[in-house]
């Protein structure tokens, strides 16, 4: 059996009785970050070997992964926070893993995109989710494409690249409102509603740290709002 275990974001606590239930149960883990993974079971007790798995290995461990889940072991497979195989490397080890015939499945958890989404005050009931954005190539083509782009967009972006990607987003698309959600569930957990320009000027005041998700509102969506409703 392979798991596919969602982890914290950054609180400790936010993670399920049932993903605990499997790290304690599994042969092995998996991890992008061993030294992130070994906190996190440090904390909740839980003794078990830790193995990488990352972009620059995977093909070598995939096949070490298959071999041994053909010899009956439970495997799970973390990443440093949330939920792998979406911004993650993993998506290629499960798809021969189901090849193989093989059972996976998925314990759900933290998603810094849909805890995001949750707090944003935008409509989400369409997303376009792009991830980390190219850092050079294909940059602009992306943006371009992204003129025309109807549903909300989600992107994942650093500190030291988000005034980048919010002028990228004045050029390309134009004077647009978004949002930034930072360091979800953590001590400085923040939201920043504006403009793009708003935001830039905020910004290059005040430089923002920790993981960022980037909501950038539909181009045909008004803004629905709530109005007070009085009660006597």
């Amino acid at each position: 059996m392979f798991y596919v275990v969602g982890t914290p974001i950054g609180n400790l606590e936010d993670i399920t009785f049932r993903a605990i239930k499997v790290l304690k149960e599994v042969d092995y883990i998996f991890a992008e970050d061993t030294r992130v993974t070994k906190k996190l079971l440090s904390h909740y007790e839980i003794e078990k070997t830790v193995y990488q798995y990352h972009e620059h290995n995977k093909l070598h461990q995939i096949t070490n992964i298959i071999n041994l889940l053909k010899d009956e072991k439970k495997i799970a497979l973390v990443t440093d926070a949330g939920t792998p195989c979406i911004s993650d490397p993993g998506f290629e080890l499960v798809n021969e893993i189901l090849k193989a015939g093989i059972k996976v499945v998925g314990i759900p958890g933290a998603s810094s995109i849909v805890t995001g989404a949750s707090i944003s005050g935008l409509d989400m009931r369409r997303m376009a989710y792009e991830g980390f954005l190219p850092k050079k190539k294909g940059r602009q083509t992306l943006f371009n494409k992204l003129k025309e782009e109807e549903r909300t967009i989600v992107i994942l972006e650093s500190p030291n690249r988000i005034l980048k990607t919010l002028k990228d987003i004045k050029d390309y698309l134009g004077e647009r409102y978004v949002v930034i959600t930072r360091e979800l569930t953590k001590i400085y957990e923040e939201i920043i509603r504006g403009t793009v320009s708003e935001i830039i000027e905020k910004l290059e005041e005040k430089p923002i740290k920790g993981e960022i998700v980037l909501f950038i509102r539909a181009i045909n969506d008004d803004g629905v709002y709530l109005k007070t409703i009085k009660t006597e």
